[in-house]
Protein backbone atom coordinates (compact mmCIF):
# COMPACT_ATOMS: atom_id res chain seq x y z
CA UNK A 1 0.00 0.00 0.00
CA UNK A 2 1.86 2.96 -1.15
CA UNK A 3 -0.64 5.67 -2.10
CA UNK A 4 -4.33 6.37 -1.73
CA UNK A 5 -6.94 5.63 -4.55
CA UNK A 6 -8.13 9.04 -4.31
CA UNK A 7 -7.40 12.31 -2.85
CA UNK A 8 -10.60 14.32 -2.34
CA UNK A 9 -9.56 17.66 -0.29
CA UNK A 10 -6.40 19.60 0.39
CA UNK A 11 -5.77 22.18 2.30
CA UNK A 12 -2.22 23.16 3.30
CA UNK A 13 -2.16 23.80 6.62
CA UNK A 14 -5.45 22.93 7.76
CA UNK A 15 -7.19 19.88 6.38
CA UNK A 16 -6.59 17.01 3.74
CA UNK A 17 -8.98 14.10 3.25
CA UNK A 18 -8.11 10.75 1.10
CA UNK A 19 -9.94 7.30 0.37
CA UNK A 20 -8.01 4.17 0.79
CA UNK A 21 -9.56 0.93 -1.45
CA UNK A 22 -8.91 -1.79 0.94
CA UNK A 23 -8.44 -4.90 -2.05
CA UNK A 24 -8.79 -9.11 -1.13
CA UNK A 25 -6.01 -9.09 -2.99
CA UNK A 26 -3.42 -7.83 -0.33
CA UNK A 27 -0.64 -10.49 0.61
CA UNK A 28 -1.33 -9.07 4.51
CA UNK A 29 -4.49 -10.76 4.63
CA UNK A 30 -2.88 -14.43 4.23
CA UNK A 31 -1.71 -13.63 7.82
CA UNK A 32 -3.07 -11.54 9.56
CA UNK A 33 -5.93 -13.55 9.84
CA UNK A 34 -6.65 -16.02 7.33
CA UNK A 35 -10.25 -17.21 8.12
CA UNK A 36 -11.10 -13.62 9.20
CA UNK A 37 -9.05 -10.96 7.36
CA UNK A 38 -8.19 -7.35 8.87
CA UNK A 39 -5.96 -4.90 7.94
CA UNK A 40 -3.26 -4.39 10.29
CA UNK A 41 -3.66 -1.14 12.66
CA UNK A 42 -0.24 -0.30 11.71
CA UNK A 43 -1.26 0.05 7.93
CA UNK A 44 -4.09 2.45 8.86
CA UNK A 45 -1.72 4.58 11.12
CA UNK A 46 0.53 4.82 8.12
CA UNK A 47 -2.00 6.21 5.36
CA UNK A 48 -3.06 8.28 8.37
CA UNK A 49 0.60 9.72 8.12
CA UNK A 50 0.16 9.92 4.60
CA UNK A 51 -2.70 12.14 4.65
CA UNK A 52 -1.36 14.82 7.49
CA UNK A 53 1.64 15.01 5.48
CA UNK A 54 -0.36 16.57 2.64
CA UNK A 55 -2.54 18.73 5.18
CA UNK A 56 0.82 19.99 6.58
CA UNK A 57 2.37 22.92 5.48
CA UNK A 58 4.85 23.02 2.77
CA UNK A 59 8.67 22.51 3.26
CA UNK A 60 11.43 23.96 2.19
CA UNK A 61 13.30 21.28 -0.77
CA UNK A 62 15.10 18.93 1.40
CA UNK A 63 13.05 18.45 4.37
CA UNK A 64 9.58 16.82 5.34
CA UNK A 65 7.29 15.52 8.31
CA UNK A 66 8.11 12.81 10.10
CA UNK A 67 5.95 10.84 12.71
CA UNK A 68 7.15 12.28 16.07
CA UNK A 69 4.15 10.57 18.18
CA UNK A 70 0.26 9.25 18.02
CA UNK A 71 -1.95 9.79 21.06
CA UNK A 72 -4.92 8.59 21.96
CA UNK A 73 -5.10 6.10 18.77
CA UNK A 74 -8.59 4.02 18.74
CA UNK A 75 -8.91 1.16 17.01
CA UNK A 76 -12.80 1.01 17.27
CA UNK A 77 -13.63 -1.65 14.42
CA UNK A 78 -12.01 -3.77 11.62
CA UNK A 79 -10.93 -2.32 8.13
CA UNK A 80 -11.83 -5.83 5.98
CA UNK A 81 -11.34 -6.10 2.27
CA UNK A 82 -13.49 -4.37 0.05
CA UNK A 83 -13.86 -1.55 2.43
CA UNK A 84 -13.06 2.16 1.18
CA UNK A 85 -11.14 4.05 4.01
CA UNK A 86 -11.85 7.74 4.19
CA UNK A 87 -9.43 9.30 6.10
CA UNK A 88 -9.99 13.04 7.44
CA UNK A 89 -7.26 14.91 8.88
CA UNK A 90 -7.35 18.20 10.35
CA UNK A 91 -4.24 20.85 11.63
CA UNK A 92 -4.84 21.76 15.39
CA UNK A 93 -2.29 23.17 16.23
CA UNK A 94 1.30 24.31 14.21
CA UNK A 95 4.35 25.34 14.57
CA UNK A 96 7.82 26.30 12.46
CA UNK A 97 8.66 22.90 13.37
CA UNK A 98 5.94 20.60 14.11
CA UNK A 99 2.21 20.17 13.07
CA UNK A 100 -0.29 18.75 15.13
CA UNK A 101 -3.17 16.95 14.18
CA UNK A 102 -6.82 15.44 14.87
CA UNK A 103 -7.46 12.26 12.73
CA UNK A 104 -10.41 9.87 11.88
CA UNK A 105 -10.88 7.13 9.78
CA UNK A 106 -14.26 6.21 8.46
CA UNK A 107 -16.08 3.09 6.79
CA UNK A 108 -19.51 3.90 5.07
CA UNK A 109 -20.10 6.33 7.32
CA UNK A 110 -18.84 4.97 10.97
CA UNK A 111 -15.47 6.09 12.70
CA UNK A 112 -12.92 3.06 12.60
CA UNK A 113 -9.89 4.63 13.52
CA UNK A 114 -9.73 7.95 15.69
CA UNK A 115 -6.51 9.74 16.99
CA UNK A 116 -7.23 13.16 19.08
CA UNK A 117 -3.18 13.88 19.32
CA UNK A 118 -0.98 13.56 15.98
CA UNK A 119 2.16 15.35 15.88
CA UNK A 120 4.31 15.33 12.93
CA UNK A 121 8.14 17.28 13.35
CA UNK A 122 10.25 18.80 10.62
CA UNK A 123 13.09 16.42 9.43
CA UNK A 124 15.60 16.27 6.93
CA UNK A 125 15.70 13.92 3.54
CA UNK A 126 18.44 11.08 3.72
CA UNK A 127 19.59 9.82 0.61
Amino acid sequence: MTAFDEVLDVVPGDRAVAVRNVPGTLHVFATHFPRFPVLPGVLILDDIVRAARLAAPRLPRGSRWVLAEARRVRYRHFAEPGDRLEISVKVTEATESSVTFKAAVGVGGRDITTIRQLRLEKGEVTA
